[in-house]
């Protein structure tokens, strides 16, 4: 099997997601992972998909040709590395940060950068501007992988006391486990 991440940008309209999907299926592709989100009017996702081979990316490009022509879509394709699932970082929790406050410039610039020098890395990141527009609030959710043990926890302070200067709500706590 080989494995690409595919990309896809434009104007929303229905109907996408599903031509998308029937596309990959119908070139045995398998949607390992995906994200999709509306920014305003604007349709963004992200795949992973897993491709019988010799599938190449020009093949799984021309897959999906027809539907981003179609839905006027922006597409990128990309080949993962077969070595790309090893994983040999250290130890890492899961955190999850959650911040609001009056909008402003800056906001995701000082938090990520707080997190980045405490070792974080981010794995979902998600943004809005809620209320009026005599009053916006900005709301950030994002969960993160921190250093296990003290390191996560001097990180998280970090974002904490960033989160201060900003004078913006923060909270941050560590992952409970999901059960499915």
């Amino acid at each position: 099997m080989s494995r690409y991440s595919l990309s896809a940008v434009g104007t929303d309209q229905p109907g996408i997601v599903a031509a998308l999907a029937a596309a990959l299926a119908a070139v045995g592709g398998n949607l390992e992972e995906s994200t999709m989100t509306l920014l305003q009017n604007q349709f963004a996702v992200l795949l992973l998909v897993a491709c019988p081979d010799p599938m190449t990316l020009a093949d799984l490009d021309a897959a999906v040709s027809a539907v981003a022509d179609r839905f006027d879509l922006t597409v990128a394709v990309r080949a993962i590395p077969p070595d790309s699932a090893a994983d040999d970082r250290p130890a890492a929790e899961v955190w999850t940060v959650a911040v609001s406050g009056a909008d402003r410039p800056g906001i995701v610039a000082e938090i990520t950068d707080a997190l980045a020098a405490g070792g974080g890395n981010i794995v979902d990141l998600d943004t809005h501007l809620v209320g009026g527009p005599t009053s916006p609030v900005y709301v950030m959710t994002l969960r993160a992988t921190l250093p296990a043990g003290g390191a996560g926890a001097a990180a998280a302070d970090e974002v904490r006391r960033a989160a201060t200067r900003l004078e913006v709500h923060c909270t941050v706590h560590r992952d409970q486990a999901d059960l499915l």
